[in-house]
């Protein structure tokens, strides 16, 4: 490695060894280069993904996988980052993991069929989709109070939401944009929904004390 180029992660750790359980031997024997921040280390895939589920938002994404779209794997990484409670694919089952960075172990991800699958599970659960697009008569995001248990639902790059996920949804937020261009990015358009819900229902880290 040379000099201008930083190792990731921590190295093995150094003996004794700690007893706690959530501890992986493998990791503590040769050291840890996963994508996970600090307070995981060392931690074993199910004791980390039980730690979140304890601290897990009420806000769910949903995404639809009706063609090869990079930016479901995005989105997966962002809900992982602002902690949503489950991710979910409305369409075909296998999507593009690449842009997911690996974050796809730790968060719940659901399926199905379609929009209208969707609707039925969100309505069991007492869950209001929101879906996410500037079409005509959406309501600006900016103005709207996102209810704290809902489904934020993300149509495909281009396309954006389909006729059955525009039925589904209770409500049609869209994002300001002040340029020439006509759309965002899908994955960016999935941060700046899930950051809004995270302005209005959550607490910063290092301030929830």
């Amino acid at each position: 490695m040379s000099g201008d180029q930083l190792e990731v992660g921590v190295g093995p750790w150094p003996d004794p060894w700690p007893a706690d359980a959530h501890y992986d031997p493998e990791l503590l024997a040769h050291g840890d280069r996963r994508n996970v921040v600090d307070r995981y280390r060392y931690w074993r895939l199910e004791a980390i993904i039980a730690d979140l589920d304890v601290r897990r938002h009420d806000f769910h994404v949903a995404i639809e996988n009706w063609q090869h779209d990079l930016n479901i794997g995005s989105i997966v990484r962002t809900a992982n980052a602002f902690l949503a409670r489950e991710v979910h694919i409305v369409g075909r089952r296998r999507w593009n993991r690449r842009g997911a960075m690996v974050t796809d172990r730790y968060q719940h991800v659901r399926y199905h069929p379609g929009a209208e699958a969707l609707a039925d599970w969100a309505h069991r659960e007492g869950l209001v989709i929101i879906g996410i697009d500037n079409l005509p008569g959406s309501v600006p995001i900016e103005t709207v109070h996102l209810p704290r248990r809902c489904v934020l639902l993300f149509g495909q790059e281009g396309p954006g939401l389909t006729p059955a996920a525009r039925t589904a949804s209770a409500l049609v937020c869209s994002i300001a944009q002040y340029g020439s261009t006509r759309s965002i990015n899908a994955g960016v358009a999935g941060g700046i929904a899930m950051h809004t819900w995270i302005r209005q229902h959550a607490t910063p880290p290092g301030l929830d004390a």
